[in-house]
């Protein structure tokens, strides 16, 4: 090959990396400026492949459109795995049940109208969650069970505030009720929404009372969730959403316990049925105190005790004599294992060793 051929090569090697650095440049631009690129789109060797924003809200669980209320999914799933769930404590069904039917004829008594109160939703959740989603204007009635020293929330929806307003003051039937927004509660509908909830706490107690006797008192009223706080925001909690429907009027009243106020009547709670006795089986019970009495116990008769040097005891030999401060009249320990049991005088019968029983020693109470 010429050196003429070789100087071509040359040349044509460094305007082939001149095109080179050229296009890396305007690949770079381009992707610099298009602001939103196509990240389905795979390399050509397949080996990578970047996830697009419909994907990775999937991934996180923020998918509205796919999940529902009820179900959460990717990190969302593994985040609230660790969240106790109601279905754990099946007698909670039962209460609000209870609270349902109670409520419904209270209300009936106190609007003189026609009040049905259905139950849409037992769920659990985290308290600083639930404060950051409660629509607002709404009322927030802290109460206190007193036999459990611990607190609830109830939660009132404006819908349902002014249809009892205007249900108590003479409204007339088949009219929706007249909403106000925009302005703070008066003392007029304040009071007339705490005589409903002192009757939904008093149904509360009454629902609980088959499990375990509890009066729920009224605490306080708040307009604003920050001054309703009764637990740490990351506490599991029980929500209870029930629907109270007046005709066309109505609204909705959230009953929110946490964890630690049921924590008293948590084995009460976790009964599958009422008057479940946990782990007792009479059958059971009965078969295994038979078998019981059938065991073999070894008894042990102590003839006598005595503390003797390591010296000394090393130097016995065969004939070596013991004795014992123990005479003929005194009783004599029987112990099974290394508890002492009875007491009593020794003697002879049948030409056997023998001791009488006469007296029963207490079991010795551990020291703390």
């Amino acid at each position: 090959m010429s050196d003429t051929d070789t100087n071509q090569l040359e040349e044509m090697s460094e305007e082939e990396k001149q095109m080179a650095e050229d296009f890396d440049r305007d690949d770079a631009a381009a992707v610099s400026a298009d602001a939103t690129p196509d990240f389905d789109e795979e390399d050509e060797d397949g080996s990578a492949r970047i996830l697009n924003q419909e994907e990775i809200d999937s991934l996180l669980g923020f998918d509205e459109d796919e999940v529902s209320d009820d179900e959460t999914s990717g990190v969302m799933a593994l985040i609230n795995s660790a969240m106790v769930n109601y279905e754990r404590l099946p007698m909670l069904d039962i209460v609000f049940d209870r609270l349902v039917r109670l409520m419904s004829t209270s209300l009936r008594n106190l609007t003189s109208d026609n009040v049905e109160v259905s139950l849409d939703q037992v769920s659990t959740v985290r308290f600083g969650d639930y404060m950051n989603s409660i629509p607002l204007p709404a009322m927030l009635s802290v109460f206190k069970a007193e036999e459990w020293d611990n607190h609830g929330l109830l939660v009132t929806d404006s819908a349902l505030i002014y249809s009892v307003v205007d249900v108590l003051l003479g409204g007339r039937k088949g009219t929706p009720a007249i909403r106000v927004e925009g302005r703070p509660y008066t003392t007029i509908e304040t009071k007339l929404v705490e005589r409903m909830v002192g009757v939904a706490l008093s149904d509360l107690s009454s629902a609980f009372d088959p499990l375990a006797p509890v009066s729920f008192s009224l605490d306080r009223m708040e307009t604003n969730p920050r001054f309703a706080t009764i637990t740490q925001g990351g506490n599991a909690c029980v929500l209870a959403r029930l629907r109270v429907d007046m005709g066309d009027r109505g609204g909705r009243v959230e009953v929110l316990i946490p964890y630690a106020t049921l924590e008293p009547i948590r084995e009460l709670l976790l009964q599958m049925f009422m008057g479940e006795k946990f782990g007792r089986d009479s059958i059971w019970e009965n078969h295994l105190t038979q078998e019981l009495y059938k065991t073999d116990v070894q008894l042990q008769a102590v003839l006598g005790e005595k503390t003797v040097p390591l010296h000394d005891m090393l130097n016995w030999k065969v004939g070596t004599r013991v004795m014992f401060n123990t005479t003929t009249d005194d009783e004599l320990e029987l112990r099974c294992g290394h508890f002492p049991m009875f007491k009593g005088p020794v003697g002879q019968r049948q030409g056997n060793i023998a001791v009488r029983i006469e007296s029963y020693i207490p079991p010795a109470e551990e020291e703390e």
